[in-house]
């Protein structure tokens, strides 16, 4: 298509240009702004911001609701993607319309119904109540509970395309031949569509958990502020304090544990198809 690569590099060259100016400056100023210090470059702003209880509890409630919806995410997403991959072809394409459905709607509305589901008066409340488990209403909103459920409704869909789009991939008299030789169900998914599946586990897992860290909507109306969360408390610092350099602190932490995941589940996804 182009002589040389000199000539595509110049026609690249623009639209490298532009994307580095109005991304990548602002997104390194802002990083930066937690090595400041009044002697130089220094850690002592992250040292700080750790050595704060709060900031502790923060971080790994948010590492732990990540960790925890994207494990759900898995689970389930396997059972329906599988589920889906097995049926004929206009039940297939019906099934994948409304796992897509729910992404077409705004997550604020999304979350703003779970409010009406698990209030006071809430359907989750008034079943519970007229099946006599509890005499009251159970106090679940603003609780890391909601927060869970929300997080999980919001990516699931997205764990379940990326499985459907591997699980389509998968060689059709795999699972019927591991069953003929005398495997069970669970040794099936364990050595045979698991490490077959991986790169869509580890798109949908990369996925389900960095939006869990970076979700603002959700964890704030559903968690408010009883249940802080990094991005939630990122956003009270640059709002309410004024504080740029602990926002700079945790956009940082968010960036590095999307990174980390990412590589993590890669290492396991490698270690697994070795074996």
């Amino acid at each position: 298509m182009f002589q040389n690569r000199t000539e595509a590099l110049a026609l690249a060259l623009p639209a490298a240009v532009f994307a580095a100016v109005v991304f990548l400056v602002p997104v390194v100023l802002l990083l930066s702004e937690g090595f400041k210090s009044a002697d130089g470059w220094s850690l002592q702003a992250y040292l700080d911001f750790f050595s704060m209880p709060l900031n502790q509890t923060v971080f790994l409630r948010t590492l732990k609701l990540g960790l925890t919806v994207t494990l759900a995410a898995a689970v389930i997403g396997y059972a329906a993607a599988y589920a889906i991959v097995t049926l004929p072809a206009g039940s297939k394409g019906k099934m994948i319309g409304l796992v897509v459905l729910p992404l077409m709607i705004s997550p604020v509305a999304r979350t703003y119904a779970w409010i009406v589901i698990l209030g006071r008066t809430g359907i989750v409340n008034q079943a519970l109540t007229a099946v006599g488990l509890t005499d009251g209403p159970v106090r679940i909103l603003f609780t890391e509970t909601a927060v869970f459920i929300g997080l999980l409704q919001l990516f699931l869909p997205l764990m379940i395309i990326s499985l459907i789009s591997a699980l389509e991939n998968l060689p059709r008299d795999a699972v019927p031949a591991a069953r003929v030789l005398g495997a069970n169900w669970f040794q099936v998914f364990w050595k045979v569509i698991l490490p077959l599946t991986r790169e869509g586990l580890i798109v949908g897992g990369t996925l389900v958990f960095t939006g869990s860290l970076t979700a603002y909507i959700t964890p704030a109306i559903l968690g408010g502020s009883k249940v802080l969360m990094l991005e939630t408390l990122l956003y009270q610092q640059v709002t309410v304090a004024n504080n740029f350099v602990s926002a700079s602190i945790i956009a940082l932490i968010l960036i590095a544990m999307s990174f980390a995941a990412n590589i993590l589940l890669r290492r396991i996804a490698s270690a697994r198809s070795a074996k």
